[in-house]
């Protein structure tokens, strides 16, 4: 029978999931929650209307910024799986608030499938592919906006010698 060893640390000690987490990121994962959190805001804007573009490109990139700069200053020894990490949790909270926020987004205008699948699903089924939809690149954007950054952060910390 091919049963899973424990997990243990040194001396023995069993670890917790937060501390191997900890261990393969640098960072714990409530920094992953918390820094990923932080984009937020800008998906609630985005999905409740049109926001002045000033305050827009704060709720863009301030966040962003706060990931690098926070791998930077903690010294986190590889950022690119920190950030890609933090990616990965935006995504998913991406999602979420567009699923929470869909009726007040799309109101009486829901987005409907055109082309050749025009008119050939019920509306319940064509809300539940469009939904799914949403959902999956809401978590292809987390990773790669994860990714990118991950990979700004790790040249970064590269070119100012500190990794």
């Amino acid at each position: 029978m091919n049963e899973r060893a424990p997990d243990h640390g040194p001396g023995g000690h069993r670890t917790s999931a937060t501390e191997r987490i900890r261990a393969a990121l640098d960072i714990s994962p409530l920094a992953v929650i918390a820094l990923a959190a932080l984009g937020v805001p800008r998906v609630i804007a985005h999905d409740l209307g049109p926001v002045p573009a000033a305050v827009n490109a704060v709720l863009v990139f301030a966040p962003i910024a706060v990931w690098i700069g926070y791998v930077l200053w903690r010294r986190v020894p590889n950022p690119f799986p920190a950030l890609l990490a933090v990616g990965a949790c935006y995504g998913l909270l991406l999602a979420l608030t567009h699923q929470v926020l869909w009726g007040a987004a799309f109101a009486d205008d829901p987005p409907r499938l055109g082309g050749n699948l025009e008119g050939r699903l019920s509306p319940g089924a064509e809300e539940l592919v469009m939904r799914g939809f949403a959902m999956g690149s809401s978590v292809v954007t987390g990773v790669l906006l994860g990714a990118a950054t991950g990979a700004v952060a790790w040249l970064l910390a590269k070119v100012t010698d500190r990794v």
